[in-house]
Parts: structure tokens; sequence; C-alpha cells
């Protein structure tokens, strides 16, 4: 392997710029770019990166390897949820802080925080998903402004099983209609991607081989809109989506959310209710589509 491939290897987010196009991409196929605090604040850095060149028009959100992202990192081995990063907004550092407290902060910072900022970057976002977006996936592939999914691509957040109502980041009544939304909730199954295209969750649907070349063409034929049409659009866009409700909702189910980490914690000794990466891997395993 070269030098250049080993140092690429050792990134867990890559970054190019094709034209107007910026490429930022999870590089940890390995664990089907599970999202450890590592890759989230790479993931951070690139995104600023490209709003703040303004030879970038458009910025496209995408994984390596067979998955966009199986979600959250909670059990390979690179997870990290207890180391210090260098923070990006005015929230303190978690780790040593106790009870619910210690993941109260990390996830506003790493988690709501963060994807409320993305959702709101200055230039349109296309999120190109094959393969497996789940839980935590899914709060990346929805702050982006488009989707574009593979055929083989399917959506799911299964985080029911341990108690708790939903992800961070929670766009699920927005996203798809609250009797569906429901039901994408109370099952945990998997929504293949022609199901989430006709909920409106998706913006097109393509074969794998096609879903890199349509997604660019996609992106190229935005980038010859005005940087400015396009920012302010996005803008009454996102605007129109708080007033109704997005953003209240969002506040409202993080507390819930926390909730039922601290009930976990309380009566399991787990916050995520007894379930690591295996058990929830294996849980999904079991039949059934939403």
């Amino acid at each position: 392997m070269s030098e250049q491939n080993n140092k690429e290897a050792d990134e867990v987010v890559l970054y190019e710029v094709r034209d107007a196009v910026a490429l930022v991409t999870m590089n940890r196929p390995e664990y089907h770019n599970a999202q450890n605090s590592r890759m989230t604040y790479a993931l951070d850095a690139a995104f600023a990166r490209a709003c703040a060149d303004d030879q970038v028009k458009v910025i496209v959100l995408r994984g390596a390897g067979k998955h966009f992202s199986a979600g959250h990192d909670i059990g390979t081995p690179g997870r990290d949820i207890n180391q210090s990063f260098e923070r990006v907004s005015l929230w303190y550092d978690h780790v040593d802080k106790p009870g619910g407290e210690f993941l109260y902060a990390r996830e506003q910072e790493v988690y709501l925080g963060m994807c409320r900022r993305w959702r709101e970057m200055p230039k349109p976002t296309i999120a190109m998903v094959q393969g497996a977006c789940i839980a935590g996936g899914l709060m990346l592939a929805w702050v982006c402004d488009l989707i574009v999914a593979s055929d083989d691509a399917y959506f799911r957040d299964p985080v029911v099983r341990m108690g708790i109502p939903g992800v961070e980041y929670f766009a699920h009544v927005h996203e798809l209609n609250p009797r569906i939304a429901k039901e994408f909730l109370f099952l945990g199954a998997p929504m293949p991607a022609a199901r989430a295209y006709q909920m409106g969750m998706l913006n097109r649907v393509v074969s794998r081989e096609q879903l890199e070349q349509e997604t660019l063409v996609m992106a190229g034929q935005i980038a010859q809109m005005p940087r400015l049409g396009l920012q302010l659009s996005k803008q009454a866009v996102n605007n129109a989506e708080d007033l109704m409700g997005k953003r209240s909702t969002m506040d409202m189910v993080f507390g819930l959310h926390h909730f039922a980490h601290a009930h976990n914690e309380l009566v399991s000794g787990d916050r995520l209710g007894g379930y690591d990466a295996k058990a929830m891997a294996s849980s999904q395993r079991e039949p059934g589509r939403a």
C-alpha cells in the first residue's frame, strides 16, 4: 500500500473537491461507518472547510464501503465515548461528569448541536446513501437538504428496543407522516428505499452502480445556480420547517431521550438498556419490514 493510501486508511473522514462539489466521505468501512467521536469531529471540520471555500457550491456526504452508516459507535475498538475532544460549541466537556450529566452534555455537543448546525450550513447538501442507514446514520442523512439512495438502501431506527424514543436528532415526524413515523419507531424494522421514496423521505432512488454518477450530476446542476439564491432558498424552507414545530419537537424529545437513558441506568445499570453493538446487530436480524 502506498504512503498516500496508508494515510487515507488512517483518516476517518476523507475530503475531496471536484469542480464546485465537496465530497465528504465517512471512512470506517470495516465498521460500516459507525460514528465515534473522532469521526463526528472530523465531519464537523470537513463541513466547516467546505463552507469556507468559495469555490465549493454543493456538499455531498457519503460513506465508504458497503453501507452509508450503521449509526453511532456503541461497540467497536475505536469507541471513544470517554475521551475528551476540543469542543466546537459552548458546552463543557462531558468526561468525568456524574449521572445523567455525562451523556446530556456529550449529546448536546456531538449529536443535537452538531446536527442542527450542519442542517444550517449555508450551502446545499446531498446525502448519497447506499446499504444501511441506521439510527445515527439517519441523523446524518436527515440533516442534508436532499437524499439520493441506491435501490438496495434501507433505513431503520431500532433504539426503541433500548427503551429510548428514537435518535437524538428527532426529525421522524417531519421526514415521515406521523402514522408512518410511529410504525417506523414501534417496529424498528428496516424501511426499504422504495418505500422511503414513496413516503417522501428520499429525492431519488437509483441503482448502486449509478449512485455516484447520478448524485454528482444533480450536485453539478445545483452548482450552476447563484450561491446566494441557493442559501436564501435553503434558509426559507428550513425556517418554514421550524415554524411547523421541528425545532421545538426536537427539544422536547431530547429531554425524553435523556430521561430514558437515566431510567435505563437506574433499572439495569446500563444507559443503553443492556444493548451493545453485537446485541443490537443480532436484534436487527429479526424479520419484519417497515
